[in-house]
């Protein structure tokens, strides 16, 4: 007797419907130093949904990668070369509102994170904290809420009163204009470090440190280490 043959059934009955993949995040990572774009880049090929499309070593490349790539999310370095971290994201505020930035940097003061997040930053995190807080800190971003002091922020204008309060109770120190970084380049030269020193100690090049030594004399109007070594002093631009 001749076996009947099953009827056809719709493609996906009897089956578990499939389950949509998530949007893959795509980032752009800006900072001058090829090691640490690398680490950055290998961190995040090990979070699901993370996708680095894009990679700049300097403000002005940055700006151009992002308007050109539209990332959700570029990881900016405070401190950049040709156009510094603040420059460069006004401009891409401007041009690419849509991004979300978060702020990757070795030391930031308070003043300057509220700057930050008065342009238009998403977060903040540390280099030293990345490894155990850049997944979360993106995430947190890409979810609506701000990254802040290591941790998720969801009303931002309390952060900021808290910040300015911060900064109201803290006695006004004469910094001569000097950056978080070039300030930390006075404290080596005050310890006796050579060009070769510091640029190991902050993984900079020894070119990028002469730039800060250049921009540190012109903002101090001193013309050697030893003067700058004792105007450091003088005036209390480090701890002793």
């Amino acid at each position: 007797m001749p076996v009947k043959s099953a009827k056809s059934r719709p493609s996906g009955t009897g089956s578990a419907a499939a389950v949509p993949a998530l949007p893959t995040i795509r980032i752009v990572v800006a900072d001058d130093h090829p090691v640490v774009r690398f680490g950055v880049r290998n961190m995040l090929m090990n979070e699901p949904g993370f996708e680095v499309v894009g990679e700049a070593e300097d403000g002005d490349d940055a700006i151009t990668q992002t308007i050109e790539l539209e990332p959700d999310i570029l990881l900016l370095d405070l401190l950049m070369p040709r156009l510094p971290g603040l420059e460069a994201m006004r401009a891409i505020m401007s041009k690419s509102p849509r991004v979300k930035i978060v702020l990757l940097t070795s030391t930031i003061s308070t003043q300057q994170v509220i700057e930050a997040l008065q342009i238009g930053a998403r977060g903040i995190v540390l280099k030293d904290s990345v490894v155990g807080d850049l997944a979360q800190a993106l995430r947190s971003v890409l979810g609506g809420d701000y990254w802040i002091g290591g941790e998720r922020v969801a009303n931002l204008l309390k952060a900021l009163q808290g910040l300015q309060a911060q900064v109201a109770a803290l006695p006004e120190r004469k910094t001569f204009g000097l950056t978080p970084r070039e300030l930390e380049v006075v404290a080596c030269i005050v310890e006796g470090c050579s060009n070769r020193d510091i640029a190991t100690q902050f993984a900079i090049s020894e070119e990028t440190v002469k730039r800060h030594l250049s921009n540190v004399f012109d903002k101090t109007g001193v013309s050697t280490r030893l003067e700058l070594a004792l105007f450091a002093i003088a005036h209390k631009l480090v701890e002793l």
